[in-house]
This record gives C-alpha cells, structure tokens and sequence, in this order.
C-alpha cells in the first residue's frame, strides 16, 4: 500500500477521485459520482451521531427486533433512518435495501427512479456501540432496470455483478474504504473541512499471514475443517505449520476487515453445526457479498469454504453464509481441506 501526498495542496478529496475514475469511462454522466456523494453524507451524519453517543441520548436498546429478530440498538434505527433520507430522494436510485428492513425500500413517488440499487447495513457490529468499540456501516451498490419499480428479485444478484462496494469505519478517525472494481483505497474524514481525503492509495492484503480471528467459543459446533485450521494454527512450530500465529478477534466485521486490509490475517466465521437450517451468522447481500468485492480487489480471497462468495446467487434477500476471507494463500489451504473433507 502506497501512502497519499501528505501536502495540504496534493490532497484528493473522495469527489475528486471518482470523477478523476470516471472520466476514463465512456459515456459516464456523473450520476454514480453524486449517488457515492450522498452516501458519504450520510455516513458523515452518522459519524457525528456515532461520536456524540451518550451526549445526546442515542446509546442502548431501542426496546424492539429487526427482521432477523435481533434487539435493535437506538443507534441502528437512527443510521437506517440517516441513510434512506440521504438516498430517496436523490433521483439516482430504482430502490434500496436494508439489513433492518424485511422488504425492498421503495423511492417516494415524488422522486424520480435512477439506474442503482443501494444495499447497505448501516450499522454494522452495533452490539459493541454501548462499550466504546469500532463500528461501521457497509454498502453495496448494484445496476438496476432504469424507470421500473424494483421486485425483490432485481436485488438478489451475484457479488460479482456489484458496481461498488464499500465500508466506513467509526473509529478514532472516521474512514471510508472504497473499490469500484479497480483496486481498493481508503480516505479519512476531515473535520476540519468535512471531506473525505485519500489517504490509503491501493490497499492490498499481503498472500501469506501468521493471524487469525475465529469466535473460539463456537469450536465445539465447527465442521472437521475449520477446526483442523485452527488447531495447526494453535500448534504453532511444533506443528505442521512450523511457526506461531496470534488471535485477533474484534466482534466487529468492518474493524475485523480494515485490519486485514493494512496488515493482512485470515477471519473465519464458518458454518457451524447448532442449527442446521442456519447456514450461517452473516448476511449476504449486506455484508458478505460487498466485503467479498473489497477483499478480492485487494488481491485477498473469499469463499464460504465451499463456494467463491462472489459467485453464489442469492435465494432470500436476508440469507445468511458462512464466511471465510483474507490472505488469499490461507483461505486457499482452508478451501483445499474442505475439498479433501469432502472426497473422504
């Protein structure tokens, strides 16, 4: 990863480098530049409501469950809020959908439809908002049928079909990390002048890693595979890796994915055998499916251990998968002992 010009004069806002992207791109009109803009927004608001917390009363339980039956956080019906205003009325989008919401969002019917859909959990890893802790929002930005009103099917494309993807991270420093299919680059807010500027020039993920981050709790319901990873892992020299590794485990997935972005690692958040009509804990559409697109554009590697996740097609538009991303040669050796599982 390079590092962006430090000199106040050489700073590239996030505005700048989309337009600077789309300019190469024949027939751009420059719509994608402002929907992104108006997401930034919208993160920015969330930002300052995220960094306020108990000043302004927003922290703790709402008292209600979203369509997953999770107890909803006040902060997670705020930021779902903060994005769909941010969104509906732009004109650049046929819809949206929510991690919070059961259905598709519609655009208000005094609002033009544009050609994006919008997929976005705005409050990622909000269980660790009343303790202090990174959290995020993530989002997924596909093409839509111009001039139709969206069904759900319209949404429940591949990972691969994604035009953009992205996360922002609410952390000591407020940081948007960004692919449109060429390469993966972070920029950091400033307060000072309330934009986000490139700091982070072509992230990538280093092949090999000596860390890891699973949920040890759940070993007991892990499939042969994954504990058999872990397990070497665990063994360090004196196993069949022949050196140790550390644990890292944030509880956070947009904290958990900017560390392997700036330092490499491999995360696991496997199939596991409690329910078996449970595939897995994350979603697809809002979390696996964008963060696949950012890792793999940072020359890492996602898989559900079976399946490259981008080549799933989605059946449900709250499905849930097993996740598996990082150091592309670590998932890699994980996927070939769930091939080897499988021929036995």
């Amino acid at each position: 990863m390079t590092q962006a010009p430090k000199d106040i004069d050489d700073q590239i806002t996030l505005t700048q480098f989309i337009i600077e992207q789309q300019r190469g791109l024949p027939g751009a009109s420059g719509t994608f530049t402002l929907l992104l803009n108006n997401i930034a927004t919208a993160c920015k608001q969330i930002s300052h409501r995220v960094n306020r917390g108990a000043l302004i009363g927003v922290l703790g339980s709402a008292g209600t469950e979203n369509v997953q039956g999770e107890v909803q956080k006040k902060l997670d019906i705020i930021t779902h809020e903060i994005m769909v205003k941010a969104l509906d009325w732009s004109g650049h989008l046929g819809g949206m959908a929510s991690e919070e919401i059961d259905a598709p969002i519609k655009i208000p019917k005094q609002y033009p439809k544009g050609k994006y859909l919008v997929l976005f959990d705005p409050l990622d890893g909000s269980s660790n908002i009343d303790i202090n802790l990174t959290v995020g929002t993530i989002f997924s930005v596909l093409r839509c049928r111009e001039g139709v009103e969206p069904e759900t099917e319209d949404f429940l494309r591949r990972g691969s079909e994604q035009v953009c993807a992205g996360f922002v991270l609410y952390g000591p420093s407020t940081m948007l990390v960004l692919t449109t299919g060429n390469g993966v680059n972070g920029f950091t807010l400033d307060p000072d002048i309330g934009e986000f500027i490139l700091t982070h020039h072509n992230m990538r993920i280093p092949e090999e890693t000596s860390e890891f981050a699973i949920n040890m709790s759940n070993q007991r319901f892990w499939e042969p595979p994954v504990k058999r990873y872990v397990e070497e892992c665990l063994a360090g020299e004196d196993g069949p890796r022949g050196k140790n590794f550390n644990m890292r485990w944030i509880a956070s997935l947009v904290a958990d994915v900017y560390r392997i972005l700036t330092r490499g690692g491999v995360y696991l958040y496997p199939y596991d055998l409690r329910d078996p009509n449970r595939a897995g804990r994350l979603r697809l559409l809002y979390e696996a499916n964008p963060m696949a697109f950012i890792i793999e554009q940072a020359g890492g590697a996602c898989s559900t251990g079976t399946e490259r996740m981008l080549d799933i097609k989605p059946q449900d538009i709250h499905q849930r998968i097993p996740l598996i991303f990082g150091s592309k040669k670590e998932v890699e050796r994980i996927v070939g002992y769930y091939q080897q599982s499988s021929n036995d």
